[in-house]
């Protein structure tokens, strides 16, 4: 009631604003006609008492200009409802347009009208294009559908793609709107589309998918875009509201107009006066909202002028197979076999089902890929990566690098202290490491290692460090390692030459890790520990993988990380630590480190 009152009391001060010379009911009048036709009455409450209320007013509305008097009062309204599709107009002389019958000519000359508000033809890369202008309703397609089949829906029905273009859809039928989105759903189970309120009936149609059509469907697994602008208004805002909920199209281009689903232009008594009013209002099953004032925003937004180039662009992007090429690399190249062929198989389902098809980006279509790998495979190394990683530096760089990526320290009780964050291919080097690294501990009682922020690298020089801490009277099987791409399992082994000497098996050794520590330093904290060489103290590896190899994916600038070798002694690189960082106690940033003995290990407490 306070609303009504309000905006009745608003229109009455606009009225009074100069001295008037139009009928005073002219204010009640349209405030009836709002109350009775307006889509959304809950904003209309007390409405009729206001009127009977406005009715007794005796002020003579004297505004000598009438279209004047006309934005009045629509600023009237709209500063009390907020819906700027309710205006009000003069309009002497308009006649309103009904909508035409359905003509009595033959279907075949129906179907050359409606084809001139409709374009179709096959793009390059077997893309369907699709412009509509208009959107027809259940009963005009049933009559012209047979020929628009022929010239029109079967020419891009066997596209891999389609693009709807409704840039300068502007009108259409309500039956029109579950008659075109049926084609692009599966005929069961039916799904609720929309619902549409009409207040001058005050009933709730609900539109549902069509179990039965003209013609055959596009169905749900193929690429669909549709293109909006600024002009794409009603129907078909609707349309590309449902569609988009559904998940079913991406769309691209600019912000529809933000029209309405049914509106009505109502005489204002018997004067030329006129109340444009939305009659009808929609509700998205799936939202709780309607596309109507604000319009429907797009996925990608480009200018109406760009939008054909973008869907076009995406639609590659997407049909380029990139996601089955991805599922094939995995399957010939994964280190475990079974489960590459699984993961594959799985992968090539998903892209089937029509997943990857609201892919808009090659940075959603990477994001996604690694989802579903991580998903199908349970290995966070199995993943798409944006780009080739960086090459590994030349040997004159890799010295400088070493200088300052290791760490080395001799504690009291002549306790070694060894730190470095990456393992690399070091063979190159191992001059320069034995004599700027190695050789400041080889000859202490005892060795820290320590690998808490070691990521990894290459596992090429693991067969070498860990040969440091064997005698070389003999070789020692490390691991056994199976490489997917050869099919071929080899002995990782102990060097018998070394550059520098051995710290040999009899001096303790103990390594410290977190839970970043992976990759190929793993693999050495798991050897060291499985062979009953080191002590490991810290917290649970990473469980990481042997390093990856980068595969392109098909021809694009997309590239797989996959694991193509595993330890066939450690199958699935599971954590390989058990003690917790809780057996050493860290005091602020300077240690003190003892040496003692249980069970023939040298044992390090960190005391402050």
């Amino acid at each position: 009631m306070a609303q009504a009152l309000l905006l009745l009391a608003s229109l009455l001060f606009f009225s009074n604003v100069a001295h008037c010379d139009f009928s005073p009911t002219l204010i009640a009048d349209m405030a009836k006609i709002l109350m009775d036709n307006y889509c959304s009455p809950e904003k209309l409450a007390g409405m009729e008492e206001a009127i009977d209320a406005a009715s007794s007013n005796t002020e003579i509305l004297s505004i000598s200009d009438p279209a004047s008097l006309a934005n009045v009062l629509t600023d009237g309204v709209k500063q009390t409802i907020f819906d700027s599709r309710v205006q009000v107009t003069y309009e002497p002389g308009f006649v309103p347009v009904k909508p035409p019958a359905m003509p009595d000519i033959p279907p075949e000359q129906l179907a050359e009208m409606i084809k001139g508000t409709v374009k179709a033809e096959v793009l390059d890369g077997n893309i369907g294009y699709l412009k509509i202008q208009h959107i027809i309703g259940e009963e005009m397609a049933q009559k012209v559908g047979p020929v628009l089949l022929e010239y029109i829906w079967d020419k891009i029905l066997p596209t891999s793609a389609m693009i709807l273009d409704f840039r300068s859809a502007v009108t259409g039928e309500l039956s029109g709107i579950q008659y075109i989105l049926s084609y692009y759903t599966d005929p069961e189970p039916l799904i609720h589309i929309d619902s549409v309120y009409d207040r001058t009936s005050d009933v709730t149609i609900e539109l549902w998918s069509m179990p039965t059509l003209l013609g055959k469907r596009y169905g749900t697994s193929k690429p669909l875009i549709i293109l909006t602008s600024k002009n794409t208004l009603g129907i078909a805002e609707d349309v590309v509201y449902c569609l988009k909920n559904l998940k079913r199209a991406t769309i691209v281009g600019e912000n529809t107009a933000g029209g309405s689903i049914k509106i009505n232009k109502i005489k204002v008594g018997d004067t030329d006066f006129y109340v444009t009013v939305p009659v009808a209002k929609s509700m998205n099953p799936i939202t709780g909202k309607s596309w109507e004032v604000n319009g429907v925003a797009p996925d990608v937004e480009v200018t109406a002028e760009d939008a054909l180039d973008a869907a076009i662009a995406i639609i590659k992007l997407r049909a380029a197979g990139l996601v089955q090429a991805a599922a094939t690399l995995v399957a010939d190249n994964y280190a475990f076999l079974n489960i590459g062929d699984d993961v594959a198989e799985k992968l090539g389902a998903v892209a089937a089902s029509g997943e990857y098809n609201l892919i808009s980006t090659k940075e959603e279509l990477e994001a996604k890929l690694s989802a579903d790998l991580l998903k199908l495979s349970g290995d966070k190394c199995l993943k798409a990566i944006p780009a080739l990683p960086p090459k590994n530096p030349m040997p004159e760089m890799f010295i400088e690098l070493i200088k300052v990526s290791f760490h080395t320290d001799v504690f009291e009780n002549n306790i070694g202290y060894l730190r470095f964050d990456m393992f690399g291919d070091f063979e190159h080097v191992a001059k320069i490491i034995a004599e700027h690294v190695w050789n400041k501990v080889v000859d202490t009682d005892a060795l820290i290692i320590d690998l808490r922020n070691n990521v990894g690298g290459s596992t090429s020089s693991i067969a070498g460090f860990c040969s440091y801490f064997f005698d070389g009277d003999k070789q020692i099987v490390l691991d056994h390692v199976y490489d997917r791409p050869s099919n071929t399992t080899r002995d990782l082994l102990t060097l018998t030459q070394l550059t520098g000497r051995r710290y040999g098996s009899k001096k303790s050794v103990i390594v410290l890790t977190s839970g970043a520590t992976a990759g190929a330093a793993e693999e050495f904290v798991f050897i060291m520990k499985r062979l009953g060489r080191a002590m490991i103290i810290g917290e649970t590896t990473h469980g990481g993988c042997h390093p990856p190899e980068t595969f392109s994916v098909g021809e694009s600038d997309i590239f797989l990380s996959i694991p193509i070798s595993h330890s066939d002694t450690c199958p699935l690189m599971l954590p390989s630590t058990q003690q917790r960082a809780s057996s050493i106690t860290c005091y602020g940033s300077q240690m003190i480190l003892q040496i003692s003995y249980l069970e023939g290990w040298h044992v390090v407490k960190m005391l402050s």
